[in-house]
């Protein structure tokens, strides 16, 4: 279940609080209190069969004896009660219940259930939902209502916060009503045994009364659900998050170098830019960051110019941007020789642009004027410092207007205190973001960078293959599943090396010998020079027993390096078991930079793949980055850049760059080799080196495990291209190909909707359609395959180029229950069959994911679109001028 019955919980008519009573400081007699004076409107119903009348209300003994089902229960009874009073709800019809009663999963029931468990079942026959248990309670300020024990009310406002930690809820409450900041509506989530995280996103994103979502974060249980609402709310208001806990615990149980290097923090991280929602570390940030975002226009790059009056402060804004990894602006030169012509001869001819301490109104515009048409200035941050000299509101009053006829963003602070509040309230109330300090100011501009970034990413969805990247997925599925054969859980180097071949990942040439002598044969055939190294299924980290000797060039310093590597093994453990040792030739990548390459298992969010650091500097280098797959080379690309090595890879003085590009595809391979074999649970290359040449991985370790069918892409937290829906038809006498729609194919659907006559567009969208606008076209080719679902018939041009001739469009409700469907054909190839072979697609596909129904809507001109429903068994009747569509599926 998802949003089902939720309407209840956030806009009841009327509430029963079970467990209400008079005693000073009880949960139950302070919920009643709060319901009272909060201002519900409809009726309240105190239960509890110890009295007759509570705070002026008539008191019932038990849900049996309420004169109505109430549409909302808030639940604050001792522990015993809660799964027969959830029962007897339920049957009732109660559709919402808040339970704020702790302690329900110690206690056990003569089933030996725990209470929470017996509470759910008794709950799920009736679709009850629950929120908590253990929580503070909701607050929804524009209907009056406070059901909850917090020890203040919400002011009315448009921003939704929902929080794991009841003591956050109080505090935020009390630090927000100081500030008079409002709510739309204020969650406490409690253990989320029935409504979670998921559940919230979806109600709450299409929540006309919230403009932005903020949460507080403890964990996650359902992957695919978090990431599914979360990249869907985020498509349509911002959504910020604090997520506690960021301690590496999660790193304890990882058996190789990349499942203690992610780390459960880095990988929450990782989902949170993924989802395209903005990560602040503290709770002022948190609202901070809503009313940036909330004033902001898009921001585009991410170079920022400091202007100011005083060289104090724009070092200072200059140094938090520097540590906030940010980058100032460098000036055009047409810029300065512009500057120059306006500003005094002292100015700092540099960014920051220190305009002097006498700057005046006038010398401020002017300059804001040129630096908004520098075209390496991506936003301005104005700084003032008050002055006798010149009045701040003018200067407030002068920028203003610029300010509101521009494309970019501009910022302001007004350094001090009394002297430039007025000048503060001009700049906030004419809807530039406004801040009090430099630093304030620098990290508000870099949430707008931040955020910009997350959602790049989540307008990205990974395609399926190039056609350049074959894998060999059945040599790999065998040698996978004859290491489970064999009762192994690592696989042995050659096994390694085989696997990522197969995935098409340069890797060293590689052999193995069991004994001295063999290596030192082995060594003569390879050629000199070589590195050996030793084989050990016990061994995790070769150099740290001198486990590896490099530049070996001859038959005895071969053959000295192996039986020193055996002396030592014996000295330090005589269990560690020897399979012998390794053999590969030297290879000399003068300057080449050593990275790590791997994949690891997280326990909420499945595969993860991190990228950084190499080599025997892995441990004491903490640099590396995760990203949850699927990848494709935009996001790889990404994964690399949130690393210092991505500036390494870059060219310097006499060194060239180092193929990034390789290093990109590798990811992705990883990628795809993670989503093919689902048994895979931890994979390191370490080193993977890499420079101009190229890439090739000189060492790895893989761990399986046994897993089911199918279960590589169904433990992703995000759902990849279905590449298994694609299918070559017949159609007209020429192959057509239907597919899922790609994110590549933006440019063939913007020529698509260029050939529909507007009659059609009409007919299809209610409304005249000129011309698809960037965030059109992103979201009807960048889609949740888990939430929806587009078909595109794809044809062959005379030129043998691919276009578009149809499209049949699904999207589900978050409860899997029911799906709105759309479909259209190009103008010029309509009553033809196309349509019937879509409908057909996307009617089987819905039918295959358990779709309940497929509705949709249509004016009652579209003759077309109705007579193919009725072809199809739809239940087609007028409603408000429209005609409704409805398909029942089971």
């Amino acid at each position: 279940m998802s949003i089902r019955n939720l309407e209840h919980l956030f806009n009841p008519a009327s509430v029963a609080v079970i467990g209400a009573s008079n005693k000073p400081r009880s949960v139950g007699a302070t919920v009643l209190r709060n319901l009272i004076e909060g201002g519900f409107k409809g009726p309240i119903y105190p239960v509890n069969p110890n009295y007759e009348m509570l705070d002026g209300l008539k008191t019932y003994a038990g849900v049996a004896d309420l004169p109505e089902t109430p549409q909302l229960a808030v639940i604050c009874t001792p522990p015993g009660p809660v799964p027969g009073i959830v029962g007897e709800l339920g049957a009732r019809g109660c559709k919402a219940a808040i339970i704020l009663t702790a302690g329900l999963d110690r206690i056990r029931d003569g089933q030996g259930r725990s209470l929470r468990q017996a509470t759910l079942a008794a709950a799920r026959p009736y679709l009850l939902r629950i929120l908590g248990p253990n929580c503070v309670g909701l607050l929804v300020p524009r209907i009056g209502l406070n059901a909850s024990f917090a020890h203040t009310g919400a002011l009315p406002g448009t921003l939704a916060f929902v929080s794991q930690s009841g003591a956050l809820v109080t505090g935020v409450l009390d630090w927000a009503r100081s500030r008079a900041i409002g709510f739309s509506s204020f969650v406490s989530m409690g253990e989320c045994a029935d409504l979670d995280f998921g559940d919230m996103l979806d109600y709450l994103a299409a929540d006309g009364a919230t403009r932005a979502i903020l949460m507080f974060m403890e964990d996650t249980r359902h992957a695919r659900k978090f990431m599914s609402a979360a990249r869907a709310a985020a498509r349509s208001k911002p959504v910020l998050v604090i997520k506690a806990g960021r301690a590496p615990e999660g790193a304890r149980a990882a058996a190789l170098h990349t499942g203690a290097l992610a780390g459960s923090d880095r990988v929450y991280d990782a989902a949170i830019r993924r989802a395209g929602m903005l990560r602040v570390a503290t709770t002022e940030e948190l609202f901070g960051a809503v009313e940036t975002l909330g004033r902001a226009r898009s921001q585009v790059g991410e170079r920022l110019t400091i202007v100011t009056n005083g060289g104090g402060p724009g070092v200072m804004a200059a140094d938090a941007l520097s540590a906030s990894a940010g980058h100032l602006a460098p000036l055009a030169p047409e810029t300065v020789q512009k500057l120059d012509s306006i500003l005094p001869p002292a100015w700092s001819r540099a960014n920051p642009i220190d305009i002097l301490g006498d700057a005046s109104a006038e010398r401020y515009l002017r300059t804001m004027e040129v630096l908004l048409k520098d075209p390496q200035s991506d936003a301005i941050l104005f700084i003032h410092a008050p002055t006798a000299i010149v009045s701040s509101t003018d200067i407030a009053n002068a920028i203003v207007p610029l300010a509101k006829n521009v494309s970019r963003n501009i910022i302001a602070c007004w350094l001090g205190g009394e002297a430039v509040a007025a000048a503060g309230r001009i700049s906030s109330n004419a809807g530039i973001p406004t801040y009090d300090t430099p630093e304030n100011a620098v990290r508000a501009f870099m949430q707008m960078v931040q955020y910009r970034r997350n959602q790049s990413l989540l307008m990205q969805v990974p395609a399926s293959l190039p056609d350049d990247f074959k894998p060999d997925r059945g040599a790999a599925r065998a040698i996978v599943r004859d290491v489970l054969a064999s009762g192994r859980h690592r696989l042995s180097v050659p096994e390694a090396r085989a696997l990522l071949a197969a995935y098409r990942i340069p890797v060293a040439e590689t052999r193995i010998a069991m004994t001295v002598d063999e290596a030192v044969e082995t060594a003569r055939r390879i050629g000199y020079p070589v590195a050996i190294k030793i084989l050990s299924p016990d061994i995790r980290n070769k150099s740290d027993i001198g486990g590896v000797v490099l530049d070996l060039d001859s038959d005895e310093t071969a053959r000295a390096a192996a039986q020193a590597m055996l002396k030592r093994l014996q000295e330090l453990r005589a269990d560690i078991r020897l399979s012998g040792f390794i053999i590969q030739p030297m290879v000399r990548r003068p300057g080449a930079q050593e990275l790590l390459a791997g994949v690891t298992t997280d326990p909420v969010f499945g595969p993860v793949i991190l990228f950084g650091q190499g080599g025997i500097a892995i441990d004491a280098v903490d640099d590396h980055a995760v990203a949850l797959p699927p990848l494709n080379m935009v996001l790889a690309r990404d994964l690399i850049s949130r690393t210092r090595l991505a500036t390494l890879l870059e060219a310097r003085g006499s060194r060239a760059a180092a193929d990034s590009e390789a290093v990109c595809r590798v990811l992705v391979q990883l990628s795809h080799l993670v989503t093919d074999i689902g048994e895979i649970v931890e994979l390191d290359i370490n080193p993977l080196l890499v420079d101009a040449r190229g890439v090739i991985a000189l060492d790895a370790q893989v761990c399986v495990a046994p897993a089911d069918d199918g279960a590589g892409i169904e433990r992703l937290a995000i759902r990849p291209y279905p590449k298994e829906l694609e299918e070559t038809v017949d159609w007209q006498g020429e192959q057509v190909v239907v597919r899922p729609i790609r994110p590549e194919d933006g440019e063939a659907h913007l020529e698509f909707f260029r050939t529909l006559n507007p009659a059609d567009v009409r007919l299809r969208a209610f409304i005249r359609i000129n011309e698809l606008s960037p965030s059109q076209l992103a979201r009807l080719t960048q889609i949740d395959y888990d939430r929806e679902m587009a078909f595109i018939a794809v044809g062959t041009r005379p030129d043998g180029g691919c276009e578009t001739l149809g499209v049949a469009r699904a999207i589900a409700d978050p409860d899997n229950q029911v799906a709105e469907f759309a479909i259209i054909v190009r103008s010029d190839l309509k009553g033809r069959g196309l349509g019937r072979i879509l409908m057909r697609k996307l009617i089987d596909y819905c039918r295959r994911r358990g779709l309940r129904e497929i509705v949709g809507e249509a004016l009652p001109h579209n003759r077309g679109l109705l007579e193919l429903a009725k072809q199809f068994g739809f239940e087609v009747r007028p409603e408000d001028g429209s005609m409704l569509l409805r398909l029942v599926l089971r």
